[in-house]
């Protein structure tokens, strides 16, 4: 994924109300511009880290300008817009560039499935006709080089573990993709000293057949896309 037009660069003074961030783009004064992520962003907001924002150009949009990328004191990238994760994982998809998933064809994107009614991320098709549903999770929480998932107690994360199981338990593939967006992270866990119902549910699906696999960003303020597979580690395994 391409931004596709440069990045203003600036220093991030404060993320606060959830969707607001306080930037200093060195002209005199401090900009409030949008921040698309509603999670804690443990680690990847504090003040002092450099940040980088897209310009919507829409003078109708009360905060004209999006935070898309931050880089951290030990000049580790995060993507902040965590909005871009569904596009990075469907270019790398669609490109084939994740082994595991190179033989599945007719990617679409938020397709409704399962019992309530959701959308899944990219629904594929498998050689021998079934479907392929792949649930994207980004992920930014990094202790040292450890990601984990969710950053907080995630319900919606719990619901579409179990939807994967029901689609496994139907015929299809079922796959939770964890892509990472810090570059300091080199392998993956779900965060059971966070959410550990969302650990157990890992391991649930995990025994029910549903996939697991996680892939590293390659991350500059030019583009983001899919660099590497890391290793997932599931709770018992």
């Amino acid at each position: 994924m391409q931004f596709n037009k440069p990045l203003k660069q600036g220093v991030l003074r404060k993320r606060y109300k959830r969707f607001l961030a306080d930037i200093d783009f060195g002209d005199g004064h401090i900009t409030t511009v949008h921040c698309p992520n509603t999670g804690a962003m443990t680690g990847c907001a504090e003040p002092g880290y450099e940040a980088w924002c897209s310009d919507s150009e829409n003078p109708k949009r009360k905060y004209q300008q999006t935070w898309e990328l931050a880089r951290d004191f030990n000049n580790h990238w995060i993507v902040v817009n965590t909005q871009r994760a569904n596009t990075i994982a469907g270019e790398a998809l669609q490109q084939r560039t994740i082994s595991t998933l190179a033989d599945i064809t007719d990617w679409q994107a938020e397709r409704k499935y399962g019992e309530q009614n959701s959308r899944i991320d990219w629904l594929g098709t498998c050689p021998d006709g079934s479907h392929c549903f792949v649930e994207v999770k980004s992920v930014t929480l990094a202790e040292g080089e450890y990601g984990y998932f969710p950053d907080a107690v995630s319900t919606r994360g719990q619901k579409h573990l179990q939807e994967l199981i029901q689609m496994r338990q139907q015929g299809h593939r079922a796959v939770l993709l964890f892509l990472v967006m810090h570059s300091a992270i080199e392998q993956v866990s779900p965060a059971a000293h966070i959410d550990p119902k969302y650990a157990q549910l890992c391991r649930e699906a995990a025994n029910a057949g549903v996939e697991f696999y996680a892939v590293k960003s390659s991350i500059s303020e030019q583009q983001i896309t899919v660099d590497r597979p890391l290793t997932v580690n599931l709770p018992g395994s």
